[in-house]
């Protein structure tokens, strides 16, 4: 979040905020104090508008990520929802592209499915439990029971075709 905050600073920094950084530097001492907090104020305050190329969707909540076994227990196994366990790593290319996918489908369902993200190498038992041979991988689990999975990458309109099939729509 905050890496987005910098290049959105950074993307609508004007050339007359360049100007007024530079005149304030430049003299400290012409400027009353009222008017140099004004220069620094203006600096550092958030943009009017945010880029037409910066995408600003989040899926907070959509998704939340196990702590241990008896995390995973508590909220996957033993969930009311269908919940969707995503197998991923960080050096993972592919994870890195089919996890916010597979949120936004997730999301679309709007709180009729729940989604679990498992790091495989801090949380290698449960990996081994599930067969999990390949990141990513995504286990689709209903009350406890694995319903159905798939390996590797999928495109946006196989994974909403999964997540409705998961909810039994």
């Amino acid at each position: 979040m905050a890496h987005r905050l910098l290049v959105r600073r950074i993307w609508t920094f004007s050339t007359k905020d360049i100007r007024c950084l530079k005149a304030s530097t430049a003299s400290p001492s012409f400027y009353t104090s009222q008017q140099s907090y004004t220069t620094r104020a203006s600096f550092l305050a958030p943009s009017r508008t945010l880029p037409r190329s910066l995408p600003h969707t989040s899926y907070r909540g959509v998704s939340f990520n196990v702590q241990d076994q008896e995390d995973f227990t508590d909220r996957v196994i033993n969930s009311d929802l269908p919940v969707l366990v995503d197998f991923h790593a960080q050096w993972c290319g592919p994870c890195k592209i089919l996890g916010p996918r597979l949120e936004k489908a997730v999301a679309k369902q709007k709180g009729r499915v729940a989604m679990a993200k498992v790091d495989i190498d801090d949380h290698t038992d449960l990996a081994i439990e599930y067969g999990v041979s390949a990141v990513p991988t995504v286990i689709a689990m209903r009350g406890g029971d694995v319903v159905d999975h798939f390996v590797g990458i999928k495109d946006d309109d196989e994974l909403d075709s999964f997540v409705s099939k998961v909810i039994g729509q």
